[in-house]
C-alpha cells in the first residue's frame, strides 16, 4: 500500500499545525463560528446535533493494522468507544470535542492518516472497488490510479472552493462493487490496444435530484487522465451553479447543458491543458504503482475448505469471495449484526480486526462503500480460525448483500440535518428479517435507508430504500424499489404515501412475500421486480 514520502508528511504536519491555530483561535473568541466553518469543514469537522464529528479520510478504502490501532485509540480515548465506517469509505467519529481536534489530527499523522478534505466544497475522499488487487475480474489494480487523483486533488488550487463538494470513485473490472455511476466522475480502467486506460463518466449523485452519470469518453490514455480530469473540473468550476445549492452540482450543469454540450467544452479545455504539461511523467505512475504490488502469495496452496461445521459453512457461502490467487480469498466482515448499528465497530473490534489483518491478510485492511470491512488476502486454510477469532469478536455476521446487510446514515440521532431516524429503524428491520433461513430464502437484497434528502444512506440505489422526511413534525418513511448501484445501475421509484416506523417495516414484509411469490428459478429480488414491473409490488404494499 502507499507509503507516504517527506512531502506527504510534511503537508499533514503543516495542515495539523495551521488548525491548531484556528482551533485556538476559536476557543478564545479571536474567531466566530461563521469564520470558523468553512476552516474545521476543510478539516474534516462537523457540527452535529450534540457534538461535533470528525470525519477522517480513508483513501480508496485501504488501511492496515497500525492506522486501525491507531483508530481504535482514538475511539477510545477521544470518543464513546467506537467509530462509524462510512459509505465514502471514511470512518466518523461522533463525539468530539473542539479543543481535542487538534491532537486527533496529530496522532492521525503519525500513522499517515489526515481528515483534509473529507467536507467542504472540494474533491473529497478518492473512493475505489474494495476488492482491488485481489479480484481475478480487474483489468489491473485501481488504486495507484487513485492514489495519483488524490495527490493532483489535494489542495489543488483552483478546486478547493467548487460550486459543490466533488466524489470520485475509481473501478477496474466490468462488476461495478462502488456504485461508480452514482459518482460526480466515475472512472473505469479498461483494456486497449495493449495498454489500459480509463473510461470517463460525469454526472451522476444522490441527493435532492438522482442522476445516473453520463459517459463522456470511451477512452483516456493513462498519459492523459490528469489533463483530462483537469479539463472535466474546469468546465465545472466556471458554470456550476454557485447561486443555488440545490443546482449546484455537476450533474445539474449536465442535466441543463446536455451531456453532448458538455462533452464538447471539455474536449476543448482538454487541448489546452495538454498545452500546460500537467501529466506526471509515467515514471510517477509506476512508483506509486510499485507500492501495491501483490503481497508475497504462496504457491502450491490446496484450496480445500473442510465445511463441518454448518454455521462456518454458511459464513463461507454468503461472506467469502474467490481470490485472483490460487489457495486465498476475499473476506467480508459484516459491521451489520442484527440490532446492531450499521457500520458502526466498538474500539475493542477495530483492534480485534488490526489483529487478524496483520495474522491472517498481509496487514491490509478495506473499508466498503456498504460499510464493512474487507481481509482482502486470506489463505483458505486459513478461514475456519479466523471465523471463529470473528465470532469470539462478534464480527461473523453471514449477510453479506441480504436483506440485514443494511445501509443507514446516523440519521436524526447525530445529524443536524436530518428529518427522521435511521438508525432505530435499520435494527426494527434487521429484527424482523433475523431468522437465517429466511434472509438466504430471499437472497441478494440490498435495502438502504437515508434520514434525510441528502442521501447519505444511498436509498436511491436501494433494490429497497427508504427516505425519511418530516410531516408535519411526524417522522415518515418513503419506500422506494428497484434502484441499484451496481453495473445494472437504476434509480430506485417512490411507491406511495409514506409509513411510520412500524408501518413501513411491514409494508417490507409485504414487498418481500410478494417478490417470494412471484420469483422464477435464479432470480434475485432486483430481476423479479424488473420483470414483473412496478404495480404488483404496490399493490401488496397498499391494498
Amino acid at each position: 500500500m502507499y507509503r507516504y514520502d517527506e512531502y506527504d508528511q510534511s503537508i499533514v504536519d503543516a495542515r495539523v499545525d495551521e488548525f491548531r491555530d484556528q482551533v485556538e483561535r476559536r476557543l478564545s473568541g479571536q474567531l466566530t463560528e461563521d469564520q470558523f466553518k468553512p476552516l474545521r469543514l476543510m478539516n474534516g469537522l462537523y457540527l452535529q446535533l450534540h457534538a461535533y464529528m470528525l470525519r477522517v479520510a480513508v483513501p480508496y478504502g485501504t488501511l492496515d493494522s497500525r492506522q486501525m490501532r491507531m483508530l481504535a485509540h482514538i475511539a477510545r480515548t477521544y470518543d464513546r468507544g467506537y467509530g462509524h465506517f462510512t459509505t465514502r469509505q471514511n470512518i466518523q467519529f461522533n463525539w468530539i470535542k473542539l479543543a481535542d481536534a487538534p491532537d486527533i489530527l496529530a496522532e492521525l499523522a503519525t500513522v499517515e492518516m489526515h481528515a483534509i478534505q473529507t467536507s467542504g466544497n472540494c474533491i473529497r475522499n478518492i473512493s475505489a472497488d474494495q476488492y482491488a488487487g485481489a479480484s481475478a475480474d480487474e483489468v489491473a489494480d485501481p488504486r495507484p490510479w487513485a492514489e495519483l487523483i488524490r495527490q493532483w486533488s489535494t489542495f489543488h488550487p483552483e478546486f478547493s472552493y467548487l460550486p459543490r463538494k466533488f466524489k470520485i470513485a475509481v473501478i477496474a473490472a466490468e462488476e461495478d462493487r462502488a456504485a461508480m455511476r452514482l459518482h460526480d466522475i466515475g472512472i473505469r480502467l479498461v483494456a486497449q490496444d495493449g495498454g489500459i486506460g480509463a473510461q470517463i463518466y460525469v454526472g451522476g449523485g444522490m441527493g435532492r435530484t438522482p442522476m445516473i452519470s453520463h459517459l463522456i469518453r470511451d477512452f483516456v490514455a493513462a498519459d492523459d487522465l490528469m489533463s483530462y480530469l483537469e479539463a472535466c473540473l474546469r468546465v465545472y468550476n466556471r458554470y456550476g451553479r454557485r447561486d443555488n445549492i440545490y443546482k449546484a452540482r455537476i450533474k445539474i450543469l449536465l442535466h441543463e447543458i446536455g451531456a453532448d454540450e458538455y462533452r464538447r467544452q471539455v474536449e476543448e479545455e482538454f487541448v489546452a491543458v495538454k498545452q500546460l504539461g500537467l501529466d506526471p511523467p509515467r515514471a510517477e505512475l509506476e512508483r506509486i504503482a510499485a507500492m501495491f504490488a501483490a503481497p508475497a502469495f504462496e504457491t502450491g496452496l490446496s484450496a480445500h475448505v473442510e465445511r463441518d461445521d454448518p454455521d462456518f459453512a454458511v459464513w463461507i457461502d454468503q461472506n467469502v469471495r474467490p481470490h485472483k490467487a490460487p489457495g486465498y480469498a476475499i473476506v467480508n466482515v459484516s459491521l451489520k449484526p442484527v440490532g446492531g448499528i450499521p457500520g458502526d465497530a466498538s474500539a475493542d473490534q477495530i483492534d480485534r480486526l488490526a489483529d487478524l489483518a496483520q495474522r491472517y491478510s498481509f496487514d491490509e485492511l478495506r473499508v466498503t462503500h456498504a460499510q464493512n470491512i474487507v481481509l482482502p488476502h486470506v489463505r483458505q486454510r486459513d478461514l475456519h480460525d479466523l471465523w471463529r477469532a470473528l465470532v469470539e469478536a462478534g464480527l461473523a455476521e453471514p449477510n453479506l448483500d441480504l436483506i440485514t446487510d443494511i445501509i443507514a446514515c446516523p440519521g436524526l440521532d447525530y445529524c443536524s440535518l436530518a428529518n427522521a431516524r435511521s438508525i432505530p429503524l435499520a435494527q426494527k428491520i434487521a429484527t424482523r428479517f433475523a431468522d437465517r433461513d429466511r434472509q438466504r430464502e430471499l437472497g441478494e437484497l440490498k435495502l438502504k435507508i437515508s434520514g434525510c434528502i441528502n442521501a447519505c444512506g444511498h436509498h436511491h440505489a436501494g433494490h429497497i430504500g427508504i427516505l425519511g422526511v418530516d410531516r408535519k413534525g411526524t417522522e415518515n418513511y418513503q419506500l422506494s424499489l428497484g434502484g441499484s448501484g451496481a453495473e445494472d445501475v437504476s434509480l430506485a421509484k417512490i411507491t406511495g404515501p409514506g409509513f411510520d416506523e412500524d408501518g413501513v417495516v411491514d409494508a417490507i414484509e409485504r414487498v418481500t412475500d410478494r417478490y417470494l411469490a412471484e420469483r422464477k428459478a435464479g432470480e434475485r429480488f432486483l430481476d423479479t421486480y424488473r420483470r414483473v414491473g412496478f404495480a404488483p409490488f404496490k399493490e401488496a404494499i397498499y391494498d
